[in-house]
């Protein structure tokens, strides 16, 4: 190798004193100092020559019970089937699952600056309010949530999808109106993607959801991925 290289720094310098007098080799004394750096490892590149793209940042998954998988292995979550599918589509992207059972968009807020220091993802999926909606929390509140939510996302230079929930009746028609009127809000406000109902075609089919009446089974894992697919390949690049 060391042979193969200086006899290549000798036809590079003799090149290099042509293209002094004539400047008309340029392209192929480049080839020549692109040799030595291939065998140098110095990793340059010819001018105008484009890159190789860098992978994606990841997609962080902030959510509840909903995505943290529930009674389902993990596995079969809809989570999980997200990876694969983005895998078997040709994506390049990692899927981080920061959801927690339970969790409230006023939690999900305390823990999100450290996710995104942590991951970097470049797209936030948002899957959260149902626990605020159950608790009765205050519309204002959950919505100042949402918002800090959403611009520190921004701020960390990443897109966000949000994930839209809806209240049972019982919870009253105002109060369930304006939980759900929230999402379309936020979407509007901020130009996001909106999921309008995470559950839809689930929440009412007794063979989809487990005997809680709240979270959904492993066989509903698949529709909650085609419910959620349309509107995160819309900012999905490759």
């Amino acid at each position: 190798m060391l042979k193969l290289a200086t006899r290549a720094v000798a036809v590079c310098q003799r090149s290099l004193s042509a293209n002094l007098r004539g400047r008309r080799a340029f392209g192929f004394t480049w080839a020549l100092v692109s040799l030595l750096a291939a065998v140098f490892g110095l990793g340059l590149a010819a001018p105008g020559l484009v890159q190789a793209a860098a992978a994606p940042g990841p997609i962080l998954v902030l959510g509840d019970s909903l995505s943290a998988g529930y009674g389902v292995k993990v596995d079969a979550t809809w989570v999980a089937l997200l990876q694969k599918r983005l895998a078997t589509q040709g994506y390049g992207y990692r899927v981080v699952n920061a959801s927690v059972s339970g969790e409230t968009t006023g939690g999900a807020r305390t823990r999100l600056p450290r996710a995104l220091e942590l991951h970097k993802p470049s797209i936030v999926v948002i899957e959260l309010g149902g626990n605020d909606g159950l608790r009765g929390l205050p519309i204002k509140q959950v919505r100042g949530n949402f918002e800090a939510m959403i611009e520190l996302t921004r701020a960390a230079g990443a897109q966000v999808v949000l994930v839209g929930m809806r209240m049972p009746p019982n919870y009253g028609a105002e109060y369930a109106d304006s939980f759900h009127a929230l999402y379309s809000e936020l979407a509007q406000k901020y130009q996001l993607p909106l999921l309008d109902f995470f559950l839809d075609g689930v929440a009412l089919d007794d063979n989809l959801m487990q005997a809680d009446g709240i979270h959904p089974t492993a066989a509903a894992q698949p529709k909650l991925l085609d419910n959620l697919w349309p509107v995160l390949a819309k900012v999905l690049k490759k």
